[in-house]
């Protein structure tokens, strides 16, 4: 059961920190569901694993947290019918970043 949202913010590859950052590098080829705690926040990282064409994205549909556990629920987006597509593996993931809460992340 909802306790509240959890405000969050989607975070360029670039900012996440450096450890979290070597953990998705070596688990981003299979499905990944990652969390990190780091300076009062939690960062929280959900992949979908290797993709064969360019084009697909990871969209953060909930945040929230109950009496036990932070949910995060997400889903895979593939490309658009105006897009360019290649022909090259991606590894489609999303990191967000939150106030840190000492619970269990659930991946719905």
């Amino acid at each position: 059961e909802k306790v509240r949202d959890v405000e969050f913010t989607v975070v360029d590859p670039e900012d996440v920190p450096e450890e979290f950052a070597g953990e998705i590098e070596g688990a981003k080829e299979e499905e990944m569901k990652l969390s990190y705690g780091d300076d009062g926040y939690l960062y929280v990282a959900r992949g979908y694993g290797c993709r064969e064409t360019t084009g697909y994205s990871v969209e953060v549909e909930k945040c929230y947290e109950t009496k036990d556990s932070v949910r995060v629920k997400t889903r895979l987006l593939g490309p658009g019918k105006e897009e360019k597509i290649l022909d090259r593996e991606t590894y489609p993931y999303v990191v967000i970043k939150m106030e840190y809460m000492d619970k269990p992340v659930v991946y719905d």
